[in-house]
């Protein structure tokens, strides 16, 4: 049984995500999957007519209830797929899997900002997101660059401080954070700093401790340049930047090495040296996690005062409505966010 279910804690939310895409598929293959899988209760923030649209669809065995508060789900839960009714009614021939359309995207950016609320209100345990389509929420007057963003700035209104988010992903095989994330690769080398990789070094410190209960945290540090620069043979920042951060995070206790050269660092035996691997730029981290668990990954945020998670893929609207889309991420997910709710409860510390 969950942990969740046992210490009878609050449910876990998930925001529904873009309806045209496979989000309310996978949602519902999870819930169908929550007695083989071991899943804790969990409720969803959307519209029950595109879910009840596509169990219909698709053929999927799912039944739906609509609840007025989470506090039901956790009993709703057992026979049906609980959901917060965010609406509104979408006029059934405007809707079509793969299309997504302006009149929805409200609901969408609705479903993230009540699911937050949820969570501090004590209402929710941790949020999963589903995947959102960025340019659809564009159209609609959306302003935050993404979904972390937007999280960070609605965490941001409970707290005395911003949040600064770090984006982990994490598999059964791997765990990696990019210290730079969605730019140009023109553009990594000059946004790598010495407090850029002192400040990230040290959240995912924090969070290997407090999420993942690990004693004391192996981190390790992926260079940029061919063989880590090679003394400075192949580039300064290895050395002029990279180096001395570590050098300093090394000093305030923190076990981490390197910079080491990136092409040696994720076959089998060199995973075994290290709990996370810090990686300079976005396909260094996600090009291993996506080859040894394309399907499992997950994607965990950091440097939020709430737990969240989300499957480590987007809308894959080329697929939506084919019965085509693998929940593996999305039941990875919703375990992980439950696993590092139970985590942060307890505040345990043990050697993994």
């Amino acid at each position: 049984m969950p942990s969740s279910t046992i210490n009878n804690s609050p449910p876990l939310v998930i925001s529904a995500g873009e309806p045209a895409g496979i989000g309310p598929e996978i949602i519902l293959k999870s819930w169908a999957e929550r007695h083989r899988q071991n899943l804790p209760a969990f409720f969803v923030v959307g519209n029950p007519q595109i879910f009840l649209e596509t169990a219909r669809k698709l053929g999927l065995n799912v039944p739906v209830h609509i609840i007025r508060s989470p506090d039901e789900s956790r009993d709703v839960f057992i026979n049906h797929l609980p959901i917060y009714d965010l609406g509104p009614r979408i006029k059934h021939e405007l809707f079509h899997f793969g299309s997504p359309i302006t009149a929805t995207a409200n609901m969408t950016i609705g479903a993230i900002k009540k699911s937050v609320d949820f969570i501090f209100e004590g209402k929710a345990a941790g949020l999963i997101t589903a995947p959102i389509q960025k340019s659809n929420l564009y159209d609609a007057g959306f302003t935050c660059p993404g979904h972390t963003e937007y999280l960070a700035e609605l965490c941001g209104k409970y707290m005395s401080r911003p949040a600064t988010p770090v984006m982990m992903l994490v598999s059964d095989y791997l765990r990696v954070v990019p210290l730079t994330i969605h730019m140009a690769l023109r553009d990594v080398s000059k946004s790598i700093t010495a407090d850029l990789i002192t400040q990230i070094a040290s959240k995912i410190n924090k969070a290997l401790m407090q999420d993942f209960c690990l004693e004391n945290p192996r981190i390790v540090v992926a260079g940029l340049n061919p063989h880590a620069g090679e003394n400075g043979a192949m580039g300064e920042e290895d050395e002029k930047i990279i180096r001395p951060a570590i050098d300093h995070l090394r000093a305030q206790g923190i076990n981490i090495q390197g910079p080491l050269p990136a092409d040696t660092l994720f076959h089998a035996a060199a995973r075994t040296t290290y709990d996370t691997a810090l990686c300079m730029y976005h396909d260094q981290a996600l090009i291993p996690i996506k080859t040894l668990d394309f399907d499992g990954g997950v994607n965990v945020t950091l440097g939020l005062p709430i737990v969240r998670t989300s499957p480590d893929h987007g809308t894959a609207l080329n697929i939506a409505g084919k019965n085509l889309a693998n929940p593996k991420s999305m039941i990875n997910a919703i375990k992980l966010a439950d696993k590092i709710y139970q985590n942060r409860q307890n505040g345990t510390k043990e050697n993994v």
